[in-house]
């Protein structure tokens, strides 16, 4: 075994991006949605409502996002106790996600610049596992069924991340708007019914946030009731009070009506690039007991004496204390001798 130091010009920095689809098998599009009525009737149903790729029944079946309904008011859900107004399942999921995304209980939502007189939204979480680092901005590409009294069509919304010169950070990291268009950029005013304002957005805002630092997207309910002459879908969300509504629902049945919905995650992976050199004088004998003899240290060949020849497998990075910290594995033997220098560069991936 021969040892040497490596010196600062050895080391080198890099930092990749790597892409994949955001759904199980790393599929960029999901167009096949399934519930589970088991989960529906449990207590988390009350919250949320998870979506598989495939039926819940099925040993493929993962969760791929879910979809949650919050009102400021309380409203659509049974109170906790009927004696005390606005606090509900949907009030508990709106003051979740106002300290999640607001970072305080007092901050409202405001969507392109607007404030809803309703403080209601629909919140679609991708699960944690379907993604890596976060959400690749300018991949949204979501298609919501209109249920709107003027006619069916499929509002397709996306993020405005190609669109914006300058990003926007907030509790949860990055945050952009989610508009009507494609590719991460608004489409223009009057190109379809759910176009009828100028940059892919309604009288009521923006369609929602898109925050791909956590994996999750705010639709402005109150954009999404609008009808198809306002920019909106008719999406027809309910808020009784102290009743069952089930708003998070209606909102699947117009996704999985449209059968598409696209994302795809990103990852920045740091890599430490290390470059070993063997010089022509170095690494040339070696400690196995096949080169020198174990009792006398004498080397067993006189050939190998003046002209030895040696094969590098394996490269050990140590620290001051000769401890051993990483090791790089060749592909195959490397054969070293006086008249070879050899360059072997050792990425590390953390």
């Amino acid at each position: 075994m021969s040892f040497t130091r490596l010196s600062p010009d050895d080391f080198l920095i890099s930092a990749d991006s790597v892409t994949a689809g955001a759904w199980t098998g790393n599929i960029p599009t999901l167009a096949s949605f399934h519930t589970s009525s088991v989960q529906v009737a449990s207590t988390s149903g009350n919250y949320y409502l998870n979506v598989y790729q495939t039926g819940s029944t099925q040993t493929e079946a993962e969760i791929q996002f879910n979809i949650a309904f919050g009102d400021a008011a309380g409203s659509g859900s049974l109170l906790y106790d009927a004696g005390i107004d606005g606090k509900s399942y949907t009030s508990t999921v709106y003051g979740q996600w106002q300290n999640i995304v607001l970072g305080d209980e007092n901050n409202q939502f405001i969507f392109g610049g607007i404030t809803p007189i309703t403080q209601s939204f629909y919140a679609i979480s991708v699960e944690r596992s379907k993604y890596k680092g976060s959400i690749f901005p300018g991949t949204l590409d979501l298609l919501i069924q209109s249920s709107s009294t003027g006619g069916n069509f499929d509002l397709r919304l996306t993020d405005n991340s190609n669109d914006v010169a300058t990003t926007v950070f907030n509790e949860a990291g990055r945050v952009f708007q989610i508009v009507s268009g494609s590719a991460g950029k608004a489409v223009g005013s009057g190109a379809t019914p759910s176009d009828a304002v100028a940059n892919g957005m309604t009288a009521s805002g923006s369609y929602g946030l898109f925050l791909p630092d956590i994996g999750t997207i705010i639709l402005n309910a109150t954009a999404l009731n609008l009808e198809s002459d306002g920019g909106g879908i008719g999406l027809n969300t309910l808020y009784n009070s102290n009743t069952t509504d089930n708003n998070a629902a209606t909102l699947y049945n117009a996704i999985s009506s449209s059968g598409n919905f696209t994302l795809n995650s990103q990852e920045n992976i740091t890599s430490d690039y290390v470059f070993v050199r063997a010089k022509n004088s170095q690494f040339n004998y070696s400690e196995n007991p096949s080169f020198i003899s174990g009792s006398t240290g004498a080397v067993l060949y006189n050939n190998f004496i003046n002209a030895p020849q040696t094969f590098i497998t394996t490269i050990g990075m140590y620290n001051d204390e000769n401890e051993l910290l990483a090791v790089a594995k060749l592909s195959k033997p490397l054969i070293k001798d006086f008249t070879k220098e050899a360059l072997v560069r050792v990425k590390l991936d953390f």
